[in-house]
């Protein structure tokens, strides 16, 4: 037999090239059962390397060599790498239990329409494991022909075998769970779809019976269709007899001795980064033309030797290259060559590495699936790009000449190494440093879609502003970075998406350039408030109109505070905060209190002091910053509720004292600032902790947050609202330019489960985010930063920034707007006047 092989092999017939392909008699939920054999696959989680430290790096290798070496030894393996094309149909359907406020079907369509301009594929990675012979192939193909002439041929397997395999499958899982793969039991339906897209024919995915299994006439379905093979092509055709798809498959010849991870070592991370510039026929190159990506599909077949085996190759090896060592000694030269002396002290640190650590070797097949919908040129223009990219790494690709068919059906799933001569046996860990899984991955797994991967893997991201209470997590999210940059823009989509969810959301607009918020808001049917504040907007921010309910009595204590803030130095010197404290207690016994009404209470009063501080309070009520929270209202001022929808506050001009500040030295402005902001406050707080809104969903927002940090009642309130927010269902949001005051706020710094870096240009506020990135600090990381937000033509890319997601893995993504009305709705700039629309007006209808 062994002769028969070896001639076999010399004559390049060997490997079973003739067997014929797999035949699938069943799919389960992570199990593809064939005639000859049961494999287990697993769905393998992309890990993020691309802003990963080297130590967290060389940690996660380390790991998925030791799964490689102990976990699959003695298994035939197949790792396939896919890309499945983005069906952005699917947002509608994610909608509709997603999103439950206002017009949510247009802006989820808004956003599948921008999905399917983007074009994106997702990758997928699967790994099958062979895990147990269910007959030798001769008596397998024999029975086969025997039945199949008869017309008696069985097509089920029994349903004890079937639970055996599924034990065995689960078994190895829970191993494989714990590696930086992550893996999980792949789906019956991503089986089904492995194996149907071979054929490149758009037809429905059948549906597993009661018991989740594929078998029968559905899966024979999965495999209809035909190839006709070219000598370096296949060519698959359609249901019509047209050529649906042009594919080849390439060989990974050679590599290099040695190769570097991070670097050309990531050979099969890197199939994500290969680009073609497609051509066009006669006509002329299309003005819109593009970089497309190629997105070959590693197909790698690889066994690992335990040790003992590896041990045995490796020492044959040595003793190969010894002896030539020896015969070259006793030639005339009297010197063996180098590369001889090479060979046999790297096969000794081979070995002694494999009796110390988790080393060994394994042998892999490794393969490039190339496909064209659109023609044979297309084809070769992707394979041409493949060839440069690889051969710019030191590898040596090139097409699998005249075998075509053999290596196609290699790559299919339950089938076997049919090109045996085109191997490589390398150590784990030079598979393992190919970075398989690895990439870019950031956000949630689900929720609203806020944009894109700009990394090395393609992808969307996800996140939810308000599911940290559902998920027993901290609920804080913060924007950091230069002005300009997208920083407002970004967290207005989020608080859009967060208000479609049927939250309360309440922004305190310290700039005045939020407003495009509610216009967005009226334009998609949400319930949408401007709050603006002025001498005639008196009363919009009165405390007994804001805190209703549960929080009613709260106004008996926060008033007089409030009023004490804004009142004189000398008044307050003097002892008035006990007429302002007895006229309120006074007011609310009279019933619809009001604090105008607190006010001329006083004034009235027969007390002297109680009169000159209501005096002083009713000429403080007449300016800008007083009356919104204790001017008496005129005409139909609109009053903040606490119900689901978008309450913007604008209090545009206000000057807050710094913390260090006497209180006798404040001004007549601060001290206005310092009360009105009072009054948003204790609202906020209110809303977050009244009882019978629990249930809500609640997001407050604070851009330019420096402002209220700059006080010991703003820095008060964020850490209170940061801290109590996962109990109380209420999400902080917050915007800021300045890192390193916001890293000195430990109780709120603390609570940041999700943060967005922007551009900073300082060494020191570029160091401050990365700290709270967690990303390294350094030369690399502050150059990183500073790239953020330029484009490859150096201009200003909005939105663009590092995301640090609640599981603290960081990775560059772009934001995204769906659509150029949107964008003009939502911008900030000072010259857009969004719309025309009178934002302080009701809304009516869906339109602005």
């Amino acid at each position: 037999m062994k002769i028969t092989k070896a001639v076999g092999k010399f004559l390049g017939v060997a490997g079973d090239r003739s067997a014929p392909p797999p035949r699938y008699l069943a799919l389960a939920d992570g199990l593809t059962v064939t005639e000859t054999h049961a494999e287990a696959w697993y769905v393998l989680s992309s890990s993020n390397t691309d802003l990963m430290s080297e130590t967290a790096r060389d940690a996660e290798h380390d790991q998925a060599s030791s799964a490689l070496a102990r976990t699959l030894a003695g298994h035939d393996c197949h790792l396939r790498i896919l890309w499945s094309p983005l069906n952005a149909a699917d947002y509608r359907d994610e909608a509709e239990e997603l999103f439950t406020a206002g017009d949510f079907a247009a802006w989820a369509d808004a956003r599948v329409e921008r999905l399917d301009d983007l074009a994106l594929s997702q990758r997928q990675l699967l790994l099958g494991v062979r895990i147990q012979e269910r007959s030798g192939q001769t008596q397998a193909r024999s029975r086969s022909g025997v039945q199949d002439a008869f017309g008696i041929r069985k097509t089920g397997i029994p349903q004890r075998e079937l639970a055996r395999l599924d034990a065995l499958a689960r078994r190895l899982g829970r191993q494989l769970e714990t590696t930086p793969w992550r893996a999980k039991p792949a789906p019956v339906e991503v089986l089904a779809w492995m194996i149907a897209r071979e054929q490149h024919r758009a037809t429905s995915l059948p549906t597993p019976n009661s018991a989740g299994v594929i078998s029968g006439a559905k899966l024979a379905a999965l495999t209809r269709g035909r190839v006709v093979p070219y000598p370096d092509h296949v060519r698959v055709m359609d249901a019509q007899g047209e050529v649906a798809a042009w594919t080849s498959v390439l060989t990974m010849d050679s590599f290099p001795e040695e190769m570097e991870s991070p670097g050309p070592g990531e050979w099969l991370r890197t199939v994500s980064e290969i680009t073609y510039v497609p051509e066009y026929d006669e006509d002329g190159v299309d003005p819109d033309v593009q970089i497309l990506p190629v997105n070959p599909e590693p197909s790698v077949r690889f066994k690992v030797l335990h040790r003992r085996d590896a041990l045995k190759l490796t020492e044959e090896t040595r003793k190969l290259a010894k002896e030539q060592g020896d015969s070259a000694a006793q030639h005339s030269a009297g010197t063996p060559a180098a590369d001889i002396i090479e060979t046999e002290e790297t096969m000794a640190q081979l070995a002694r590495d494999m009796k110390r650590e988790d080393v060994t070797l394994l042998e892999d097949h490794p393969r490039l699936v190339v496909s064209s919908d659109v023609s044979l040129d297309d084809l070769r223009s992707k394979i041409d790009a493949v060839k440069g990219h690889y051969g710019g790494l030191g590898i040596e690709v090139s097409i699998g000449t005249e075998e075509q068919k053999e290596l196609w059906l290699e790559t299919l799933p339950g089938d076997k190494v049919r090109v045996p001569d085109l191997s490589h046996i390398r150590t784990v860990g030079a598979l393992a440093g190919s970075w398989f899984w690895g990439g870019a991955s950031v956000g949630d797994d689900t929720g609203p879609v806020i944009g894109y991967l700009t990394g090395s893997t393609p992808g969307l991201v996800r996140n939810d502003l308000t599911g940290g209470s559902q998920r027993g997590d901290a609920t804080t999210t913060a924007f950091i970075g230069r002005s300009g940059r997208g920083k407002t823009t970004a967290m207005m989509m989020s608080l859009l998406d967060a208000a479609f969810r049927g939250s309360f959301v309440l922004a305190l607009d310290f700039k005045g350039d939020m407003g495009g918020l509610v216009a967005a808001g009226r334009r998609f049917g949400l319930n949408a408030h401007l709050v603006e504040t002025g001498a005639q907007y008196a009363g919009v921010a009165d405390l007994f109109t804001l805190l209703t309910g549960e929080s009613a009595e709260r106004a008996q204590t926060e008033v007089p505070a409030q009023l004490g803030i804004a009142l004189p130095q000398h008044l307050r010197m003097r002892g008035a905060e006990t007429p302002i404290q007895s006229a309120v207690n006074e007011v609310i016994a009279a019933g619809e209190p009001r604090v105008w009404k607190v006010i001329e209470h006083l004034r009235e009063s027969t007390d002297e002091l109680a009169r000159e501080t209501g005096q002083a309070l009713y000429e403080l009520a007449q300016t800008g910053l007083g009356a919104p929270f204790m001017g008496r209202p005129t005409g139909d001022n609109m009053f903040m509720r606490s119900e689901p929808g978008i309450w913007v506050v604008q209090i545009p001009g206000i000057s807050l004292p710094a913390p260090d500040d006497d209180r006798e030295d404040w001004s007549v402005h601060q001290r206005l600032s310092v009360a009105l902001v009072h009054s948003m406050l204790a609202f906020g707080i209110s809303m977050a902790g009244r009882k019978d809104l629990r249930g809500l969903r609640k997001a407050i927002a604070v851009p330019e947050v420096h402002v209220l940090t700059a006080t010991r009642e703003g820095s008060s309130f964020l850490q209170y609202i940061a801290r109590v927010g996962r109990a109380l269902q209420t999400a902080l949001v917050i915007d800021t330019q300045d890192p390193e005051s916001l890293a000195k706020l430990t109780g709120l710094i603390e609570q940041i489960t999700t943060m967005f870096g922007f551009q900073l240009t300082t060494s020191e506020q570029q160091d401050a985010l990365a700290a709270l990135l967690d990303l390294p600090k350094g030369e690399h990381t502050r150059a990183l930063i500073q790239a953020i937000g330029v484009g490859f033509d150096q201009e200003i890319r909005h939105g663009h920034a590092i995301m640090r997601d609640r599981r603290f893995q960081s990775a560059t993504v772009q934001f995204d707007v769906p659509s150029e009305e949107l964008l003009e709705l939502l911008s900030t700039t000072p010259k857009v006047d969004n719309g025309g629309a009178d934002l302080t007006k009701e809304p009516q209808g869906v339109g602005v």
